[in-house]
């Protein structure tokens, strides 16, 4: 158990399977300047932790601690801060990718990258939410500049973005044709999808045509594919950042753009969140729940590529619970 200036995280030291993750005690930080500690009550579990977990990824060799999503209590400030206090209740992304740390029972983040929790969900609920968010409003919003009327495809429709996307681009009075293994579009209908395609059974560049906005959270092939099905001066958004230059040469020849991007955290884009929350247009569907000590068992989940909805690690310095 740890103690007053101790803390639990899950760490790593070396690369590989979630049986890499292992519960250890460490210093417990204070905040800097225009930070703030921030007591984690939950945190998301993302397929870029189990990605970086198995290759290292953009944060190289171990050790570290994963985690980007949170919701918590500030348990303290840094000099400067004046837009939160102790006690209060927030959620954010910690700086995408060299921010990382929420796998724990406390983390430090900058006063911007958070915003408040909004009163009518739950920490697991506001966990789950941040880097999925802030992915697709970046994606649909900043950069493809989505209006209503306009059509949009999004690969991988119930997975963790992509759900949230969903929600977001009709919040954006958008016409929604997600893609999705046949077991999984009643739930997105349930969403608001106007249009579902069984991407095992169906080309979606044969299925699909005259689109607006693509937003790709697959990568590779379907990258360059999904070119195909848009409009003239269409975008695709991939949320991959690094792939074949065929992308960008491919999107010149057809007309259309191209757009890779990496999320920003971001404190505007959280409070849009919180409204779209507040306002009843946006809700994080869970996928399962785990202790912190667990997190191996989340890996595990996530690892399978099947989950519906988010992942999260629920935090109690008692019990390992929310």
């Amino acid at each position: 158990m740890s103690t007053v200036n101790t803390m639990r995280v899950v760490g790593q030291d070396i690369l590989g399977g979630p049986e890499v993750l292992k519960e250890v005690e460490v210093e417990r930080p204070a905040p800097r300047p225009n930070e703030v500690l921030v007591r984690v009550r939950a945190a998301g579990v993302n397929p870029t932790d189990w990605k970086h977990r198995a290759t290292g990824g953009l944060l190289g060799e171990p050790p570290f601690v994963l985690g980007w999503d949170l919701s918590g209590t500030v348990e303290a400030v840094g000099i400067g801060v004046a837009a939160f206090a102790p006690g209060d209740e927030v959620f954010g992304m910690l700086p995408y990718p060299f921010g990382h740390g929420s796998h724990a029972e406390y983390a430090v983040a900058p006063v911007r990258a958070l915003w408040h929790k909004p009163a009518g969900i739950d920490h697991v609920q506001a966990a789950a939410l941040p880097l999925v968010s802030l992915t697709a409003w970046q994606a649909l919003v900043e950069n493809a500049g989505l209006e209503a009327g306009q059509r949009v495809l999004i690969h991988a429709a119930a997975g963790g973005v992509g759900h949230v996307a969903v929600q977001i681009a009709k919040a954006r009075g958008a016409y929604v044709i997600g893609t999705a293994s046949a077991g999984k579009h009643d739930f997105l209908r349930e969403l608001g999808v106007d249009e579902v395609i069984d991407y095992r059974e169906n080309d979606v560049t044969e299925a699909v045509k005259d689109v607006d906005v693509v937003l790709d959270t697959l990568g590779g092939d379907t990258s360059v594919r999904s070119l195909r099905v848009l409009r003239p001066g269409g975008i695709v958004v991939s949320i991959l950042p690094v792939g074949s230059i065929e992308f960008h040469e491919e999107a010149e020849r057809l007309g259309v753009r191209a757009v890779r991007m990496l999320v920003d955290a971001d404190r505007a884009g959280m409070r849009t969140i919180a409204e779209l929350v507040e306002t009843g247009k946006l809700r994080a569907t869970i996928a399962g729940t785990f202790p912190l000590a667990d997190a191996a068992e989340a890996h595990t989940l996530g690892d399978t590529g099947r989950t519906t909805g988010k992942l999260v690690l629920t935090v109690d310095r008692r019990t390992g619970r929310a």
